[in-house]
């Protein structure tokens, strides 16, 4: 990736934005640009792992995806037992963390993780708009799949969960639209992406960890509308004999999703492409750079 060690040009004159004393530049580092050192190196990795995910072929971006629907199933399956035995919504929340611990663990790819690292990716231009599409439809469909497969297992395995589960599924396909549940999903998509810039700016595993709890916490325990986690509890409702059908969870579902992605995109990511817009601009002339190479 880019060196983004400056050097410095000036004649004796002093350039208020630069830092040219020696002493000064070995306590600041090697930058002498707007954004600092280490946050230009985690725009680096953020390039560099977007750009993998959107270069991957058909076949593993589908099984990845299909994947992250099963081991997000495994948060759900916490989630419901735990709710079932306190009738606690928050300790339930953190219970669900398994499963976004298991994503990062198993680098599997969940629709709502991508809405940070592949679309700085894209804006850097290392990666298309078409393969961003190509990777959020698969990942998207390929998440219901593997979930709905996860909870058809789980309704068998744990009957004794159905009539927890239509109740916690019936809580979304049945409300109604209104401003707070709107409200709801747009923070649901804004803080499952805080959660993965949070991953992203861990120095260790156990910071990652923490940041996965924490967002599992917020999501699950505040009951946010998101539209896999939320959609995995309708499927298991559907097939424990939910008062609703099909086509009520997809009325639901479609809204949900892309006020998701009107969180982490508008909330989130508009605002994180900003702050690294100097670093951005860099990596965008290295590629031009390559490209006439």
């Amino acid at each position: 990736m880019t060196d983004r060690t400056h050097e410095s040009t000036g004649t004796g004159a002093s350039d208020p934005g630069s830092v040219t004393d020696p002493s000064a530049r070995a306590e600041l580092g090697g930058n002498d640009a707007p954004l600092e050192e280490e946050l230009e190196e985690e725009v680096d990795e953020i390039v560099d792992e977007g750009a993998q995910r959107l270069h991957r072929t058909w076949v593993e971006l589908l099984v990845t995806g299909f994947f992250g629907g099963l081991e997000v199933g495994l948060g759900v399956l916490a989630l419901i037992a735990v709710y079932e035995a306190t009738g606690s919504h928050l300790l339930a929340g953190i219970a669900f963390g398994i499963g976004f611990l298991a994503l990062m663990l198993a680098h599997s790819e969940l629709f709502t993780e991508g809405f940070l690292v592949p679309v700085t990716a894209v804006v850097a231009k290392r990666a298309s708009a078409r393969q961003l599409a190509r990777l959020w439809g698969g990942t998207l469909v390929t998440n219901l799949l593997g979930g709905l497969v996860f909870m058809a297992l789980a309704m068998t395995a744990f009957p004794a969960l159905r009539a927890t589960t239509v109740e916690m599924g019936a809580h979304f396909v049945n409300d109604s639209w209104s401003a707070e549940t709107v409200v709801l999903a747009v923070l649901a998509g804004s803080t499952i992406t805080l959660m993965t810039r949070m991953q992203h700016g861990a120095d260790s595993e156990v910071g990652k960890v923490a940041a996965s709890f924490a967002g599992a916490f917020l999501l699950a325990g505040l009951q946010m509308w998101h539209s896999i986690l939320d959609s995995l509890l309708a499927f298991g409702a559907l097939f424990a004999g939910a008062p609703f059908g099909w086509l009520a969870w997809f009325a639901w579902f479609v809204p949900t999703a892309l006020l998701n992605m009107a969180g982490g995109l508008l909330m989130v990511t508009a605002l994180r492409l900003l702050r690294t817009k100097v670093a951005l601009d860099e990596e965008r002339e290295e590629v031009e750079r390559e490209q006439e190479a």
